[in-house]
């Protein structure tokens, strides 16, 4: 009897899930276990070129990888198998996510992709989720709630639901912004056939990867003869761990290395602020010194030991007790970091930091302060976050900033205002309960002056 056929649906189409995801669930078809493979597709047009060549390429691209020793290795990834075309109204992707034959729709949409605010309610406000209440599928949540609608009408049966990107306890926070979605269109009728047919487990992904630049395609065409339009390239290191509560089946992951497990939490926790918030310091401080690479800002003695404290003095004493070894982990990445041959931009770490500022860093300065302690080091990141936003405003940042939920007129009237330093602690969305504390506006006014010795762009 033939094994039953099942597709795993990733909406997403950017270089991560092709660099680590798809990565996966190869190395499982090369296994010999074929069972799922994978339907990529995008919710936004952006991707579309990339797409169109992936199609024509089969779905076929190569994967390089490179350790920081300067090691690269090459991979034909082959398990997507199908190109989902982009049209306005979604009716490939619509119609791929309410086949039965979908048990996994996974989705990479990053921090400002959830649209939450510090209470994790949708941000009303914000112009594509208020298009998408009205009926358009510009977010995830229209172009989700699309495929529920179309999945219950078809009777496809129960769907897991997975967010794979870098936001805190992301199964949940995409749910309760998913429901809140429902109640507010008021198709209450959907919304209890998605609590009864939908399961959505958190995860934790890593893998640092770049954009693509032209040059990796010469290095593949030159190593394996494949003249590759989308190839990809990551760091050698790879990691995911997933909560282990899936719908309707799943790929057997952990026998190609995917940690399944009961809850995410230790593991996302430490890889949030362990890695993703000094990353995006390393970011701040290094554009600020006139530097373009991570590997640049790793190096920078300065930079470094901005990183080390950070995690040393404050982070750590917050996540212990913790089944990882922290020092051990903080190691490890700030040696990842250095990695010479990812030539991974500043510009593509310093990302959406109104976003990164109330998930990744506002929790460690709450916890320290609950604690009776004052995490300099942390709030030292802060600032940077504040003099690189000041640079941005001044128009003397030396690359586009890209960024979400950015309000350039509100983000310029900030730095316009008679103390902007404490206008910046006082905003509730970044810092939440602690925004227009004496004791906060005062450490964040010094910790302003400590960031500004990296600050050489004036």
């Amino acid at each position: 009897m033939a094994k039953e056929k099942r597709v795993w649906l990733h909406i997403g189409a950017g270089s991560f899930h092709r660099a680590h995801q798809a990565r996966y669930l190869h190395r499982l078809i090369e296994s010999g276990d074929d069972a799922w493979t994978i339907a990529l597709g995008n919710v936004r047009d952006d991707t579309t070129p990339m797409l169109e060549k992936l199609a024509r390429q089969g779905g076929r691209y190569t994967l390089e990888t490179v350790d920081s020793a300067g090691r690269r290795e090459y991979e034909l990834i082959t398990s997507i198998r199908k190109v989902i075309p982009w049209n306005a109204n979604l009716s490939a992707l619509i119609a791929q996510g309410a086949d039965p034959e979908t048990g996994v729709i996974a989705f990479t949409v990053t921090e400002a992709g959830y649209y939450l605010d510090t209470s994790f309610k949708l941000d009303q406000t914000n112009p594509d989720l208020k298009a998408d209440l009205k009926g358009a599928m510009t977010t995830i949540y229209g172009a989700v709630a699309a495929i529920v609608r179309e999945r219950k009408k078809r009777n496809g049966g129960g769907v897991t639901l997975l967010s794979c990107d870098n936001v805190r306890h992301n199964g949940e926070r995409f749910r309760s912004g998913m429901e809140e979605f429902f109640e507010l269109t008021g198709d209450l009728e959907t919304l209890a056939w998605f609590r009864e047919n939908t399961l959505s487990p958190c995860c934790m992904v890593d893998r640092i990867t770049p954009r693509p630049s032209p040059d990796i395609a010469v290095r593949v065409k030159e190593a394996t003869g494949f003249d590759d339009m989308v190839p990809v390239m990551g760091e050698s290191f790879i990691q995911w761990v997933v909560e282990d509560d899936f719908k309707a089946g799943r790929p057997v992951l952990e026998k190609v290395g995917v940690e399944m497990v009961d809850d995410v939490q230790p593991y996302e926790e430490a890889k949030i602020r362990l890695l993703n918030v000094p990353h995006a310091g390393i970011a701040w401080a290094g554009t600020l010194l006139g530097l373009n690479y991570i590997h640049e800002g790793t190096l920078t003695p300065s930079i470094r030991q901005m990183s080390y404290d950070y995690v040393t003095d404050d982070v750590i004493p917050c996540l212990t007790p913790c089944p990882l070894d922290l020092a051990s982990y903080r190691d490890t990445v700030l040696d990842r970091f250095t990695n010479a041959n990812i030539l991974d931009t500043n510009q593509r770490v310093a990302a959406d930091g109104l976003s990164k500022i109330p998930a990744m860093i506002t929790p460690t300065l709450a916890a320290c302060y609950a604690a009776g302690r004052t995490p300099r080091a942390t709030l030292v990141l802060s600032a940077l976050f504040f003099v690189f936003m000041r640079r941005w405003a001044e128009g003397k940042l030396p690359y586009a900033y890209q960024d979400g939920i950015l309000d350039p007129a509100a983000m310029k009237a900030l730095y316009a205002e008679a103390d902007p330093i404490a206008a910046y602690a006082s905003d509730a969305a970044l810092y939440g309960d602690l925004a227009g504390r004496a004791d906060f506006i005062a450490d964040m006014r010094a910790a302003v002056v400590e960031a500004e010795r990296f600050d050489t762009l004036g």
